[in-house]
């Protein structure tokens, strides 16, 4: 049951977001608008809904739904698989792809994620990494979680082969990118070395504004199925986009040279994955306005966020420090606690592969580890931050949220 003073909370927090909400809602209706006019152009119809086995040559859906993505992507080329295990391994086919013995590449947003550490081989050399493989890395710091701008030009050079471009702010504090942003980094880099492939990790990102990183100077990105673009229906897979000659190249890396995007069995998950990117705007939207209401709340109870509830987002994630390991516990407990699915479990910290810290999560999903759901989970270190994410409706995040801040309060 929840407090008088907390039902207070809630009403005004959602009174003041009120604005937000409509500008969230238009952006939401403007994407929408450009993937229904997707379908309808490439002539979706029932028989790209159709399963395939083994190495399934001529797969009309599978190929479909490639064209489909680049056309919203406003790209040359997509690959879209379920054989992608996750985000990361999307990116890391990308990386794998096009990166060869010799070659350069540069974070241009500082550390990056921590899976993402273990594919480049950063600070150690991970077995199988870019760095084992002769692959140099650099990276600029953030500059008061911003992009150093002026610091491009110090590390770009004429033999740098890739930029990477982290769109969200990972397990940090600092400023996801913003659309602008994106834009400002690919031109900047392009007027220094036109030949460096500019790389955005796209994940937390799709439909949160209504242009992508392709349409303003981006070469290639990737992203996850089981977040935004996947719309909450996709069962698993990632996504990569781009010009046609480095999708090709990841294409390879995902299955073999000669072989590429030709075959991959799509199973029985076509209509999911059509069905999840018809949706995928209004999730989003959902996700999004979860988010600021959760800044709302936490704001007026006193703890630092980011965004802030009145700031434009370029992802989903709110970011919350809660200041104690007993806050971010009792925070995903009653996430977790309010979820549909195992609501009846306790998040633990634990450590998870790929990061160095122990980690709490808590996903009551239906699809094991969709952040596009409700989850919330974060290292636990200092400032003991919680990321909270996605939302499938606003209605289930907004009951969420309250508990957990009732929770910390009491």
């Amino acid at each position: 049951m929840l407090t008088e003073k907390i039902l207070k909370l809630s009403e005004n927090v959602s009174k003041k977001s009120a604005e937000q909400f409509e500008r969230i809602e238009k952006i939401s209706e403007q994407n929408s608008l450009k993937v229904l006019e997707a379908f309808r152009e490439l002539k979706i119809s029932d028989a790209h809904f159709k399963t395939s086995t083994g190495y399934a040559y001529g797969d009309i859906g599978r190929e479909k739904l490639d064209e489909l993505f680049a056309k919203i992507f406003r790209a040359e080329s997509a690959l879209v698989r379920t054989q992608f295990v996750s985000g990361t391994h999307a990116l890391a086919t990308v990386l794998f792809g096009i990166l060869r013995p010799g070659d350069e590449i540069i974070s241009l947003t500082g550390e990056p994620y921590d899976t993402m550490q273990t594919v480049i081989g950063y600070k150690k050399n991970s077995p199988g990494s870019l760095k084992e493989f002769g692959i140099s890395y650099k990276e600029i710091p953030m500059r008061d979680g911003k992009i150093d701008f002026p610091e491009i030009k110090n590390f770009i050079t004429s033999k740098t082969k890739l930029a990477l471009i982290q769109r969200s702010r990972g397990y940090s504090m600092r400023e996801p990118l913003k659309i602008s942003d994106i834009e400002k980094i690919c031109s900047a880099v392009k007027k220094i070395n036109s030949r460096c492939i500019t790389f955005v990790d796209n994940c937390y990102g799709e439909f949160v504004e209504n242009l992508e990183p392709i349409e303003v100077g981006a070469d290639i990105l990737a992203g996850s199925l089981i977040k935004n673009i996947g719309g909450g229906l996709a069962p698993t897979g990632g996504y990569i986009v781009g010009k046609k000659n480095l999708v090709e190249l990841a294409s390879y890396r995902l299955t073999a040279p000669g072989m590429g995007g030709e075959l991959g069995a799509s199973l029985g998950t076509p209509r999911l994955l059509y069905q999840g990117l018809f949706f995928a705007p209004h999730v989003t939207a959902q996700a999004l306005k979860s988010a600021i209401f959760a800044a709302g709340i936490f704001s007026e109870l006193g703890f630092k966020i980011s965004p802030l509830p009145e700031e434009i987002r370029g992802d989903i994630i709110q970011a919350i420090e809660l200041k104690t390991a007993e806050n971010l516990e009792k925070f995903c407990r009653a996430i977790q606690k309010f979820s549909p699915v195992d609501s009846f479990a306790a998040p633990e910290a634990w450590d998870m592969p790929g990061y160095d810290d122990k980690v709490i999560m808590a996903a009551g999903t239906f699809v094991q580890g969709a952040s596009i759901e409700l989850s919330a989970d974060g290292p636990m270190r200092e400032p003991f931050a919680v990321y909270l994410q996605g939302g499938l409706t606003f209605e289930h995040a907004k009951i969420a949220i309250l508990h957990a801040a009732q929770e910390i309060i009491s």
